[in-house]
Formats: C-alpha cells, structure tokens, sequence
C-alpha cells in the first residue's frame, strides 16, 4: 500500500489507517482532516472535493461528486457592480458572499458508507492529535502569510487571530494547536456528518456567512441541510493502449484531459519523446484546442445540457487534430468545435480561471484498491472566513460573473442550487488487462489539466517513471499565451515555440502532482517537489 499526498503528517496519518487494516478510502479520510490543519489554506471540510475509488475485486470505478453547491436564494448579480460589470476577483472572494454549501464531509462519510473498513471515529484521531497537541507549521504555509493576501486574512477576528497570534504570522518551524478544530472533529466524529450539517457547528457557519463583516451571503440551514453528496459514473478515454478515467462535469478536468490525449493519440508522440520541441507544440496546440472546447461547454450538466459524449468522440477529436500544423502555430482564441450533441445555439463562453487553493491525494491500499481525489476551498484561504478552527470556501467564484455573453447565458453561470463548474482531475490510468497504471492528480486552478495531461503523456508515452515525469518542467496553454515554466528545462522550448507564431510567458508553475505507479506489481509513488509533499509506502 502506499499514500501520496501535500504533507507529512496527512502521509503518516493515511499509512496509519492502511497499517490498521483500513481501505482507500479510510485512508483518505484521515489525509483530508489532517490536510485541513497542516494546509489549510488549500483544503478541509469547509470546502468541496472530486474522489475517484477503483475496487480492484469488482472492476469498477465510481466517481464522488462533493462539489459545493450555490446557495437556494443567492442573486445572480453577486459578483456585478452597479454598472453591471463584474468586479475585481480579490473583492469577490472576501467575505460571505463567496462561500457556497461545503460538499467536502458528505462526500467522506458517503464513501466511508460504501468502501469504509475502519470505524468513522477512529478516522478523526490523527488529526484530533495533533489539532489538540500541536503541529510544526510548514514554509510552504508561513510564506503564503506575507504580501496582500496577509492583509485580507486580517479582515476577520478569528482568522487574523489564529493566523497572526499576537499581531505576528505563524513562522515555519514552530509549533501550532488548534482547539477549536479538535472540538469540531471530535463532535462530528461522535455525531457523524449531521452535527456539521444540521447541527451546532453548521449555525456557526450559517451565522458567521450571514452576518460577514464584510459582504454577508445567503448561506442557509437549509442549504446545509439539503446538501447531497452525489455518485456519478467516471468519464473513460481509450488513449493508445490505455484507458484513461477522470471525473467529468461539473468538472472540466476528466473531459479535457481526455479531449487532449484524444487528439495527441493521432500523432506519435512515443517516437518523438521528450527532447524535441515538435513534442512539446504538439501538446500546446492539442491544449489550445481543448480549452476552446471547455471554455464554451462545461458547466454543470445538471443544469445545462453539456455534450459529454459528443466531446470525446474519436471522430470529432480526429477532425480537431487535424487543425495542428507542424510548421506553424493556432494563434489564439482558437473557436470551439461542434462536437457530437451539441446544442443548436451555443452558450456564452466562460474564460474566467480559477485559483489554485487545492490539494491532491492518491492512494492504492493492500487489495489493490484506489482513491483519487483533489480537494479545494477554491483559492487560497477561501473566503478567509474561519468557523471551529478550519476555513470557509470562496467557491462561488468558480461560477462566472457575468450571466451573458454575446447575448446568449453563459453555461457557468450563477444558479441556485447549481455547482460550479471546475477543473480538478482525478485520474486513475488503466492498463490493456484493465489493471490499474497510474493514480495522479494536482492542485492548479485551471492549469491542473495541463500539469496532469503532462504527466500522463511523460509516463504512458515517454516510458518515465512517475517521480520524473513529475519532476519535468511544465508547458500550460488555456487557448491563450503559452506557459513554461521557469528554472527548468523546457524554457529552451521558448524560442522555438515563439518561432512558430506563439506568445510565450516563462513563470513559476506551482502544481501539487501526487501520484502513485503500478509497475510488475510494484508501487512507485511520486510526490511534486514544488510543495512539501512526500510519497509513502509499506
């Protein structure tokens, strides 16, 4: 068995539940309420989350849908000012208004319900631990507590106070307690998902949303009361000999991924490798591609008619594919296609991006059972708004702020009830015998899809082991500039891509790619160095 995750502690506490006898998902639950304390600013139970599970003995993969939903009586207006122009994305995000319904704990106790082996309460006494003894605060979260972001997190009393104790950050290094959030997972623990949903700890959500210093939301009891964690069938892409399954509306990031590897699989990228620029713009222009499609579609399908299926049709991706030049380059906004199922009059398009506040797990357990999941609070800190020692999302933003778009409603937009349209991909990577490959994931607002489609070209095409392919410099295109990222080798493809036509900005890319490889039976974990995770087995 092996755990793959954002942190050490969450690590130990996920192969602690494995040691124990536990299943995928009795690990998974321990990483997250462990995540929640030693990076809060990335995930926990006030935020939402995409799970996949693969039971090894039944061959079957289902997909958990723990999305945050909007509000029952939110205002399609939120985001607008009084000229009917969205508003600056930091104005947004702080305060009440921001938060939708957290889906995070009822995707957890709905999955513990299925696959669960250890008792619910046992789960929780990792993180009780070290909430009530103390935890070493990591670099990664003391250096997201200078600049701007410092000063929105003052805004709220509780935050301020427990991120700035005695008026001074946290500093990397010493050692932190929460008790508020040791009470609030020992009375859920105890109680189960109803003391968060329908009890004491969902009013101290409801009134701390409602009655916001600044910008109150909607947020209700009854909005917490009606949520429901919801089961979905994973989207599956063939890609060589391989099948390729990731979560799919009202994720973008399973239907994308698939759509870039869809069109790539028309091109021999084995053959080419990884040391040539024709690879790398092969993947740029499959990018391009594939976000023009996103952009215009994905939303969530429960709320507008979304063509799934249409999307990754192998003749459509065939037809897209055959748009790539090798001698020159798609200068964007590359225009959507008319996939399979399309509606008669398209949507308006959403290009906003999300914040990359988000964490990733991947784990494989004794059985050969898998969980796959990304879990955010949307950007970091979320809302900022903290109840019972953990974070609130600002998950409303992943809607887009305007209804309309060249006179049409935009697919994403604002509606009760309805869950934000996303990007996290949960992958789990089959082999032809219908074993599993690859379990991987990562953090990264709208550029998880590139960092993962990346990954999984480097492994299934390059033959790299996982912790390499991790490791390789990454090249993001959302149908607009090319990212590469600085410090790494790929910024030699600058040159070479600009020769093609493209605009190139050389930037930090900060992933958070954890994923675990099954090679001749062997486990091989990979962890993102770019943040403080590690990868760990027996």
């Amino acid at each position: 068995h092996m755990v793959a995750a954002a942190h050490p502690d969450a690590v130990a506490a996920g192969l602690e539940m494995l040691r124990r006898g536990g299943s995928a998902v009795d690990a998974a639950i321990a990483v997250q309420l462990v995540l929640n304390l030693v990076e809060p600013q990335s995930s926990g139970i006030g935020g939402g989350a995409f799970l996949l599970f693969h039971d090894r003995n039944r061959r079957t993969t289902i997909a958990y849908d723990g999305r945050e939903t909007a509000p029952a009586s939110v205002q399609p207006d939120i985001f607008l000012d009084a000229n009917g122009q969205p508003i600056a994305f930091a104005d947004a995000v702080l305060g009440g208004r921001s938060v939708a319904t957290p889906g995070t704990l009822a995707l957890l106790s709905d999955a513990h319900e299925q696959h669960g082996r250890r008792r619910w309460a046992d789960l929780f006494q990792p993180a009780i631990r070290l909430a009530r003894d103390g935890f070493v605060v990591g670099p990664r979260l003391a250096m997201m507590l200078q600049g701007p972001r410092a000063e929105r997190l003052k805004t709220f009393d509780t935050t301020r106070d427990y991120f700035f104790p005695g008026g001074v950050p946290l500093a990397a290094g010493s050692r932190k307690t929460n008790p508020a959030f040791a009470q609030t997972l020992q009375q859920i623990a105890d109680e189960g998902p109803r003391a968060f949903y329908e009890g004491p700890i969902g009013a101290a959500i409801v009134d701390a949303v409602r009655h916001a210093p600044v910008h109150p939301g909607s947020l209700s009891l009854e909005d917490l009361a009606a949520y429901r964690m919801l089961p979905r069938a994973p989207v599956c892409q063939p890609y060589r000999s391989f099948e390729v399954c990731g979560m799919g509306p009202p994720s973008s990031g399973g239907v994308t991924v698939g759509q870039i590897l869809g069109i790539l699989a028309q091109f021999d990228l084995p053959a080419l490798g990884p040391d040539t620029p024709r690879s790398w713009h092969l993947l740029n222009e499959a990018s391009k591609l594939a976000f023009a499609d996103r952009n215009q579609y994905m939303a969530d399908a429960d709320f507008v008619e979304v063509p799934t299926a249409g999307l990754l049709d192998p003749e459509y991706l065939a037809r897209r594919a055959g748009l790539i030049r090798m001698e020159t380059s798609i200068i964007p906004p590359m225009v959507p296609g008319r996939p399979p199922g399309a509606p008669q009059t398209l949507p308006g398009a959403d290009t906003q991006n999300g914040r990359p506040g988000t964490s990733h797990i991947s784990i494989v357990d004794g059985d050969g059972n898998a969980v796959s999941m990304t879990t955010t609070i949307e950007g970091a800190f979320g809302s900022q708004i903290m109840v019972g020692g953990f974070l609130l999302n600002n998950e409303l933003t992943d809607f887009s702020f305007q209804q309309e778009k060249d006179g049409q409603p935009v697919a994403n937009r604002i509606e009760a009830g309805k869950r934000p349209r996303s990007s996290m991909a949960p992958t789990i990577v089959f082999d032809d015998a219908g074993g599993i490959r690859l379990v991987i994931g990562s953090p990264g607002g709208s550029r998880i899809i590139g960092y993962v489609a990346k990954t999984l070209i480097a492994v299934l095409d390059w033959n790299l082991d996982i912790q390499t392919a991790i490791d390789m410099g990454h090249l993001v295109n959302r149908n607009h500039f090319t990212d590469i990222e600085a410090g790494t080798p790929v910024t030699e493809l600058q040159a070479p891509l600009e020769a093609l036509g493209n605009r190139v900005e050389v930037r930090d890319l900060n992933s958070g790619l954890h994923g675990i490889e099954i090679v001749n039976g062997q486990l091989r974990g990979g962890a993102d160095p770019r943040r403080e995770g590690v990868a760990r087995g027996d």
